[in-house]
């Protein structure tokens, strides 16, 4: 026999809907987290993208400064994914391809 006093054991009345409750209410603040997390990262990602096109109109700045802006950004954010000079190359074209997001609400 368990050395547990009976009142852990045998849950309270209307305990298991208030814990069935309390796992929905997380599991739907975790979605709601992780929408917001993508839709942040997305939006930078288009800003870099717009900036990238925009700097190399307005300034005549080559393909050469991507290289460069990818090994400052992997230096300044060594724990982060996502700024090789490919991933840089494809913010571009998405800001390329949507001069204008249309960004919902999360």
């Amino acid at each position: 026999m368990s050395d547990k006093p009976v009142s852990l054991l045998i849950p309270p009345e209307g305990y298991a809907d208030w814990l069935g409750d309390l796992k929905t209410r997380i599991h739907a603040a975790q979605q709601r987290a992780t929408l917001a997390v993508n839709r942040e990262l997305v939006l930078l990602y288009w800003q870099i993208g717009r900036d990238i096109l925009a700097r190399q109109a307005e300034q005549g700045w080559g393909a050469k400064v991507i290289d460069r802006l990818a090994q400052d950004l992997r230096r300044a954010f060594p724990d982060m994914k996502g700024f090789s000079r490919a991933n840089l190359m494809y913010m571009r074209a998405f800001a390329e391809c949507f001069r204008q997001p249309k960004m919902r609400p999360v």
